[in-house]
């Protein structure tokens, strides 16, 4: 299991910071947790699984 941090979140998905908050705001992307009492992180799985998700309906 691997975190990611907002600025490796950005350079994956090529999406900028108000993006990714506007996005999670509507329920269209992965939720960040937080790490070790106070840091936010996000799943390297769960943004790859999103990231799968949106290839695979753009291919419909």
């Amino acid at each position: 299991m691997k975190f990611l941090k907002l600025q490796q979140v950005m350079d994956k998905t090529t999406l900028c910071r108000s993006s990714i908050y506007n996005l999670i705001k509507t329920g269209d992307f992965p939720k960040n947790v937080t790490v070790m009492g106070k840091r936010k992180a996000w799943l390297e799985s769960d943004i790859e699984d999103w990231m799968m998700s949106k290839m695979e309906s753009a291919e419909l």
